[in-house]
């Protein structure tokens, strides 16, 4: 009867990893992210009185970041985290014409970001937790390439967003690995008007970017 108490008591057990993970004040990891992004897209009133385009557009496009992770703890409940990354991003604006051809403008570039986001996890159950965070965002285009000839968009070479999103960690023997889904964005307008006839139309353009995050830490 006791052996039989003693095998009951075990069943459903579970090992729990890094169980003092808390307890370090800063903790570094990587992380590698999918954005899919694209432009928020505001007309001016040369949209219907100068532009031929009857549609204007900005089709989402996968990207690619990696970069690394610093967390600092604060409480059991809160954390201050700063994800420096580096993105390729290549942004797109659609011109469709009443013809039936289409013009896309392409802005292929290479952004380094910088958020700064306050954490909100849950309480540890075992091996997992959930979390939300919120912050800011300020990115920098590091391959500046300004347009020189006409018919092509150009955009500014900084923006600043606001980002939010949520994510769950699962720790494991070695490591803590925690799949993210963060949205953001861009609250500056980084159109950057010119004589081209790609601009004509367009007033303002923001960034608007989902991304699914890998963190390791």
């Amino acid at each position: 009867m006791a052996a039989q108490e003693v095998k009951s008591q075990g069943i459903g057990y579970r090992r729990r990893h890094l169980e003092f993970y808390d307890d370090k004040p800063i903790h570094y990891g990587i992380l590698f992210g999918v954005p899919f992004t694209r432009f928020n897209i505001k007309h001016n009133n040369d949209f219907v009185s100068k532009d031929s385009a009857f549609v204007i557009q900005s089709p989402t496009n996968a990207a690619f970041r990696m970069g690394f992770i610093v967390n600092a703890f604060l409480t059991d409940h809160f954390d201050i985290r700063t994800t420096p990354s580096v993105s390729l991003y290549e942004r797109q604006v659609k011109f469709s014409y009443p013809n039936g051809t289409d013009k896309i403008e392409k802005r292929e570039s290479t952004w380094i970001e910088i958020p700064l986001l306050l954490k909100y996890k849950s309480l540890r159950r075992v091996n997992s937790r959930m979390y939300m965070l919120a912050g800011f965002t300020l990115g920098l285009e590091t391959n500046v390439k300004r347009s020189r000839g006409g018919g092509q968009l150009d955009t500014k070479s900084s923006d600043f967003s606001v980002d939010y999103g949520v994510g769950y960690e699962q720790f494991f023997e070695f490591f803590k690995f925690a799949p993210e889904l963060r949205f953001s964005h861009g609250l500056g307008n980084v159109f950057r008007p010119s004589k081209s006839s790609a601009g004509v139309g367009i007033s303002k353009l923001t960034t608007h970017t989902v991304t699914l995050y890998l963190n390791f830490e």
